[in-house]
């Protein structure tokens, strides 16, 4: 057993829009100006939120599940993430969606508040001021009531004016024991916007990170910083087993081309970091810009927005044909969500035109007026694969406004609170292609049983 101090807060909230994201960036910034070396995590399976973390604070950061990995996982990638480096010395973890809100929406686990009990980390909760005033205090105790391990040590008032602050201070003190840390004024020009996978990511935001700086100038200002220090210092110290030594696959490196540019940035570093110790060269390319990367072993094609840069993707028509050649002739390819769709014969852009795409797999893929499939999801093989034996199950997520004429029968997906099941994923002993994002981590066999196939040529 290793541990080590790590002072840490988890930043949640009652619901979703309390403004978690902006305060979470605000306060990374403002540790850094303190000279404080952050570690930055998101509670759940988000991507955008680490890519803001790191794309405005330049904090590297993370993603913390409980579905998606074990207990120990969990701690195990806290610790190497934040106390791998001995420069780093407090930990920012960001919550999603309401403290509570776990899975199916009607369950505890792998919320922001299982994250938190899990890591034994203390608890700042922002909330929204607007359209509230005693009933903020009410909901905050409820808040407070509900799970008596709640680990909720301080309050931040976010959208309210100085004149209103004081007041309310007084108020949710007296009435819930919880002190309040301070406060964000409401600023307009503060709002992040979205689109329908949530944020729109940090590069896409004109002047971001100004906006950041004066964030945590305010936050300077209007929050007691000191306060929320000694907070995270109340953490318990970070416990795990000492790591065996992982063997690479094989003595020379792996080389695995990695999609990754405006249309495919959807990737757990964490998972990337895993390939890596199992000895993998990972080779980042566009599929926007660039040519096939010449010596591969295998390739792996990432989440993000195709439909929104179809039109470019289909342009690069010699790429898309070096990718088809190569998966025809039994390349091990890995794709999720966006890269699945970037496969198919043709993709309708969000312009609604169809574009050409690579044509190793058949059909179209098409929007659709609401979200396929949201959540988290168990997916059973039906025979042997890439990644997996027949029978093995494997946690993932799906978060989707598109759906495929072909979304594959070769996984039984499973709902893991309703039990409602589906067909789903393309796979076979080259190729995993579906909707779901999984993490490696979750079964890291899944990644040694890729880079072993990518290993044996092809």
């Amino acid at each position: 057993m290793i541990s080590r101090d790590l002072p840490r807060i988890c930043v949640s909230a009652g619901s979703s829009g309390s403004g978690k994201t902006t305060f979470t960036c605000g306060l990374l910034r403002a540790l850094i100006r303190r000279n404080k070396v952050p570690a930055a995590f998101k509670c759940g399976p988000d991507y955008i939120d680490p890519m803001f973390h790191r794309e405005v604070t330049g904090v590297h950061s993370a993603a913390l599940d409980l579905f998606l990995c074990n207990k120990e996982t969990v701690n195990r990638l806290l610790y190497e993430n934040a106390c791998g480096d001995p420069r780093k010395d407090i930990a920012v973890l960001e919550g999603a969606m309401g403290f509570y809100d776990g899975l199916g929406g009607t369950t505890t686990k792998a919320s922001a508040w299982d994250i938190a009990r899990a890591t034994g980390t203390p608890v700042i909760l922002v909330e929204d001021c607007r359209f509230l005033s005693v009933s903020l205090a009410a909901r905050i105790k409820g808040l407070v009531s509900f799970r008596k391990q709640n680990l909720i040590r301080g309050v931040a008032l976010n959208r309210i004016s100085p004149r209103r602050y004081p007041g309310m201070r007084s108020l949710i003190e007296e009435e819930t024991g919880v002190p309040v840390l301070g406060f964000l004024p409401p600023e307009e020009d503060w709002l992040i916007p979205s689109r329908h996978l949530g944020l729109v990511t940090a590069g896409e935001i004109k002047n971001i990170r100004e906006t950041i700086d004066r964030i945590a100038a305010v936050l300077e200002q209007t929050v007691d910083l000191g306060a929320i220090e000694a907070v995270a210092r109340s953490a318990s110290p970070v416990s795990v087993e000492d790591e065996p030594g992982i063997a690479p696959v094989r003595a020379r490196k792996i080389r695995i081309g990695i999609a990754r540019d405006r249309a495919f940035c959807f990737y757990y570093e964490d998972s990337l970091r895993l390939l890596k110790k199992l000895g993998a060269e990972l080779v980042p390319f566009s599929p926007l810009e660039d040519s096939f990367p010449p010596g591969l072993d295998g390739l792996i094609l990432g989440g993000g927005y195709p439909e929104l840069y179809a039109a470019g993707l289909s342009e690069n028509t010699r790429l898309r044909g070096d990718i088809r050649d190569a998966l025809l002739s039994g390349m091990p390819c890995i794709a999720e969500c966006g890269g699945f769709m970037y496969l198919h014969e043709e993709l309708i852009g969000k312009d609604g035109q169809g574009y050409p795409m690579v044509k190793a797999i058949s059909g179209s893929c098409r929007p659709m007026p609401r979200l396929v499939r949201f959540g988290y999801g168990s997916y059973t093989a039906r025979h042997d694969n890439l990644l997996c034996a027949a029978g093995d199950t494997i946690p993932g997520h799906e978060f989707h406004y598109w759906e495929s004429d072909n979304p594959g029968t070769d996984f039984t997906g499973c709902k893991p609170v309703t039990g409602e099941t589906w067909p789903c994923i393309n796979a076979d002993g080259r190729l995993f292609a579906g909707f779901p994002h999984i993490h490696l981590y979750g079964k890291p066999a899944m990644a040694r049983r890729f880079l072993e196939r990518c290993a044996g040529g092809w």
